[in-house]
């Protein structure tokens, strides 16, 4: 019969030896998309859009520095998410369809519960030899970055404030913070959009 015996707790200076899930982090428990990190050149067209048309309530009005960052809602706690980059150039191309053009959009951020879910990902990272940032506070999420091996940026990201408070309200002083919105966010605040875009298959 072979005898296994226990794991050491100690190493030989009788200090603490890592616990296993120290040395092995757990695979993440990811929650969906937290949000995709698009451009857009207009964001009053934008809101118009993504709320009038399709739906999508705005929760979220913030600054990245002089650039608009606008969140929409696509299902509980997951966004879709715009940087407004004046006079930045756009083209169409139908879906899955090759392009001469380079291609790039700006990120994508997966979500996580919480932070000990996004500090032992980070972990993770390290572990595996990727480079990834120390966690960054956006006050309403917090964050990491990376990249895939082809050059994707990355982001893991939870909610500060909690999903379930996200939604149309705009004198939520922690999540509508943009000093100066856009004319649909007053219209949307004003009980409703005054006009839509239209929009044609490419």
């Amino acid at each position: 019969m072979v005898v296994h015996e226990p794991s050491p707790t100690t190493d030989s200076t009788g200090g603490s030896l890592p616990s296993e899930s120290e040395r092995h982090p757990p695979e993440p428990d990811w929650r969906g998309v937290h949000h995709l990190a698009l451009v857009t050149p207009d964001m009053d067209a934008t809101v118009r859009f993504y709320v009038g048309v399709l739906g999508m309530p705005l929760v979220a009005t913030l600054r990245a520095g002089p650039m608009r960052h606008y969140f929409f809602e696509l299902g509980p706690g997951n966004t879709v998410a715009f940087f407004e980059v004046p006079g930045a150039e756009t083209f169409s191309k139908p879906a899955g369809a090759p392009s001469p053009r380079p291609i790039q959009f700006d990120h994508v951020a997966f979500a996580v519960a919480d932070e000990p879910s996004l500090v032992a990902l980070q972990r993770r990272l390290v572990d595996a030899n990727c480079e990834v940032t120390p966690v960054v506070d956006h006050h309403i999420l917090r964050s990491i970055y990376f990249h895939d091996p082809h050059g994707i940026a990355l982001e893991a990201s939870w909610w500060t404030v909690g999903s379930d408070r996200l939604g149309f309200q705009p004198d939520d002083p922690e999540l509508f913070t943009d000093p100066d919105p856009v004319a649909a966010v007053d219209e949307l605040a004003s009980g409703g959009l005054l006009s839509t875009p239209t929009t044609r298959l490419r």
